[in-house]
């Protein structure tokens, strides 16, 4: 039997590693890319680029510009700026898009239905996230439970850095030997610059943080990443 799985892909940091990390342990993968009219559109073109550099056959581009039109963000209204840093348990984020996992995760699941795949590989992390509730465990396991209910499919949210920090999800692409890769191609900045990025949005500081810290702790950091996830 075919092992297939559906990754709900942005060409970011987290989602790329996801990527490398289940590359060799599925027989077939499925890209799922959002458009849902986002601040910076490069990340789809990124997106393409290194599903198509890392040899994934099936990457689909899907257009939910609908979210645009409901969810008021500063990653989909230009007139709101992004922060420089993120304080998770306070307020939300400006850049917390309401709904946006909720759906992607709903619409990457009835296309993991289509394709015959049983898992879902998602990049959310509860460690060192925005202060995003829908990148929660515990959110991430109710829905699998509503999806699974409600499509009567046997389908498994996974999601592999959710309890890795940053420091750990830059070991995660040494291990796999991609780490230039995910420092130079991925785009993760909020202000839409691939790489290193901006160096003053919350999303590069806590990338930039992690990739030190890995860089300064390899031996520790890799140890305490083998003893959260198996490697293979």
């Amino acid at each position: 039997m075919t092992k297939k799985a559906v990754i709900v892909f942005s060409g970011g940091q987290d989602s790329t590693t996801c990527l490398i990390h289940a590359l060799p342990l599925y027989d077939e993968i499925h890209c799922i890319t959002f458009d849902y009219g986002q601040r910076h559109r490069a990340e789809i073109e990124v997106a393409q680029q290194l599903s198509k550099k890392l040899g994934v056959k099936a990457h689909k581009i899907l257009d939910i510009s609908l979210l645009n039109e409901l969810a008021i963000s500063s990653l989909t209204r230009d007139n709101i700026p992004v922060p420089s840093t993120s304080n998770p348990g306070e307020n939300l984020p400006s850049t917390f898009v309401p709904g946006r996992n909720i759906l992607f995760l709903t619409l990457a699941s009835i296309y993991a239905y289509q394709v015959q795949a049983h898992t879902v590989i998602t990049g959310v992390c509860e460690t060192d996230y925005s202060g995003y509730p829908d990148c929660r465990h515990e959110f991430v396991k109710a829905l699998n439970n509503a999806i699974a209910l409600g499509m009567e499919h046997k389908l498994h949210l996974e999601t592999p850095l959710m309890w890795l920090n940053k420091a750990e999800t830059w070991a995660l692409a040494d291990h796999h030997q991609k780490l230039d890769l995910i420092r130079d191609q991925t785009l993760t900045c909020y202000n839409g610059i691939k790489g290193p990025g901006c160096s003053n949005c919350a999303a590069c500081n806590l990338r930039e943080k992690g990739l030190n810290s890995y860089l300064e702790n390899k031996l520790e950091t890799m140890k305490n990443l083998k003893s959260k996830i198996n490697l293979k």
